[in-house]
């Protein structure tokens, strides 16, 4: 058989989808030996320009992107595999555009499988979430996106083939944000105001450049929201109930510049609540599904020191499945936090599984073509 060509138009050259670019670089050899698969990158584009390779121009993307990149809108990228004729098309999103997200039903339409860490397209309003699905089934195309959870350990893979296994899941709950781990890991250990630690967790790159996006518990409510998806529950993100760490006087209607002088606001009711709590227990922020109730929750809770969550160091995540086969003891998945090298594998085996996929398929057909 043949050497499968995947080709894979990349959304996205920052941290991760530049780590996406030296991993499959690096180990292009090995899957030729291993797969019999070439993953080529016809087409990179950052937020406003895309590069279109050029013969005798792989493997320098960077120097290449940098001379060469124009324009673009997704429509002309479907144009352009049209008319060079690329076939086994992956649209890979290492993005957090909301813009992107509403191209994936015209990338679908136009022959594209899609693997996405952008989580948005996954909490958007159920019916656009259904819509994406029912297109995904008639063009008989692929959409995987476990590093929206970004752990690099296989989350939402394991809680929908626990799901449709016949599992009844019962309730879900962890820490899932590195920034608020790292916090409260800290906060727990050390003598330290609240905002110390905060600013601490800023320069390390921890947060987002606005840390404010980290603490009003946003992205842990995303996440709980799309493993509620999983498990086919029909929620919206106005569900998930949100105890926010963010005082109403750091809202988003102060400047980053006064934000930045205001924080020493915050040290005050965390200080109460560390001394406040019960002995040997530590504060986590947590996100929660209670499966039977549907009740979406992102809170601050009181753990045990010696429980899991109680137990976590550095910018450790984990997460709690909870079965009716199990009882009380939940499946545990933990994991030190996602850098970008782990998110970056975590989309690159989404890519591989959906070549095999098509590996498999082109297979079949040619068995089918020996046998007329």
């Amino acid at each position: 058989m043949s050497t499968l060509r995947i080709n894979i138009v990349l959304f996205g050259i920052g941290n991760v989808g530049g780590a996406l670019i030296q991993q499959i670089l690096e180990s292009q050899q090995f899957f030729l030996e291993k797969k019999n698969v070439e993953l080529r990158f016809p087409i990179i584009t950052n937020s406003s320009l895309a590069f279109f390779e050029k013969e005798g121009l792989k493997n320098t993307w960077e120097a290449n992107f940098a001379q060469s990149a124009i324009p673009f809108r997704v429509e002309d990228i479907i144009e352009y595999a049209s008319d060079q004729g690329l076939e086994n098309l992956i649209a890979v999103d290492v993005t957090a555009s909301p813009e992107l997200v509403k191209s994936y039903i015209s990338l679908i339409q136009n022959g594209f499988h899609i693997v996405s860490a952008n989580k948005i397209a996954n909490t958007l309003h159920h019916d656009f979430y259904k819509e994406i699905r029912r297109n995904l089934k008639k063009f008989d195309k692929n959409y995987l996106y476990e590093a929206n959870f970004s752990l690099g350990l296989p989350v939402i893979n394991t809680i929908r083939d626990l799901h449709f296994s016949g599992e009844k899941i019962t309730k879900i709950r962890g820490v899932f944000s590195n920034s608020l781990s790292y916090i409260f890991n800290r906060f727990g250990n050390e003598a330290l105001p609240f905002s110390n630690i905060l600013i601490d967790a800023e320069k390390a790159g921890h947060t987002a450049a606005d840390s404010r996006e980290d603490i009003n518990g946003h992205d842990v409510a995303e996440k709980i929201l799309i493993l509620a998806r999983e498990i086919e529950l029909q929620v919206e993100f106005s569900e998930v109930k949100i105890t926010s760490l963010l005082l109403s006087s750091l809202n988003k209607t102060n400047t980053k510049a006064e934000y930045a002088t205001q924080k020493n606001v915050l040290d005050a009711p965390y200080k109460i609540a560390k001394l406040t709590q019960s002995e040997n227990h530590v504060l986590r922020y947590i996100g929660e599904l209670d499966v039977e109730s549907k009740k979406l929750e992102v809170k601050l809770v009181s753990e045990p020191i010696n429980s899991t969550i109680g137990q976590l160091k550095g910018t450790d995540n984990v997460i709690e499945i909870y079965t009716k086969s199990n009882g009380v003891n939940p499946i545990i998945i933990q994991s030190s936090g996602a850098k970008k090298q782990m998110v970056a594998r975590t989309v690159l085996n989404d890519i591989l599984k959906i070549s095999d996929q098509i590996q498999q398929s082109v297979r079949s057909k040619q068995k089918e073509k020996i046998w007329l």
